[in-house]
Formats: C-alpha cells, structure tokens, sequence
C-alpha cells in the first residue's frame, strides 16, 4: 500500500510538470522564473520519492530509472544554481510523459 501511495504521489506531479508546461516552448520556459522554479521543485519531489520506494518493489520495475531520478534530484537540490535548464527542458518535454505512463502501469 505505501508504494503505492508513492507511485500515486510521483504520478501527480509528473501530471503538475506537463500542464505547467504545455504550449511553451524552451524559449519562454527558461525565462519564466516561476515556472522554472515551480518545475524544478516538482522533479526533485519525484526524485524524493523515487528514493522512498521500497528496494523490493524498485527491484521489481526496473523499466522505472528510479536510480537516476534520485541522481536527478540530488543534482538540483546540491547544485540548484548550476542547473541545465535545457536538461530539465528535455525531461519534462520527453521524459516526464513516459514516466508517467510507466509508473500508471504499475
């Protein structure tokens, strides 16, 4: 049960990064501050979570990058001023949709 409240929880804010960010493109994203920020907080979130799954059910669905998505948020919430933006552009664009309809399959 508490996985899935999790997946649950990871699943929301994938939904929150994709409406933010529907109809803008790179250009009007990276000069929008608040979006940024507000995109940002989302993926270090997912990130948390990703860490707060149980080692059994991560082992389970490996075809979710749960590893990387920690690396991800360990790289914003260590580093925020360093951020790539056009590497945060490219997971919420490309990579978010995916995660989503992954982690719904669960």
């Amino acid at each position: 049960m508490r996985n899935e409240v999790i997946v649950g929880k990871m699943i929301a804010y994938c939904e929150k990064l994709i409406r933010y960010c529907e109809g803008y493109s790179y250009e009007t994203f990276s000069k929008d501050t608040k979006l940024v920020e507000a995109c940002v907080f989302n993926l270090s979130q997912i990130g948390e979570l990703c860490h707060a799954v149980d080692d059994g059910f991560a082992a389970a669905h490996q075809d979710i990058p749960w590893a990387e998505i920690y690396g991800l948020r360990n790289r914003i919430v260590h580093d925020y001023e360093g951020v790539n933006l056009i590497l945060v552009w490219e997971i919420i664009s490309e990579d978010i949709p995916e995660l989503k309809k992954r982690l719904q399959n669960l």
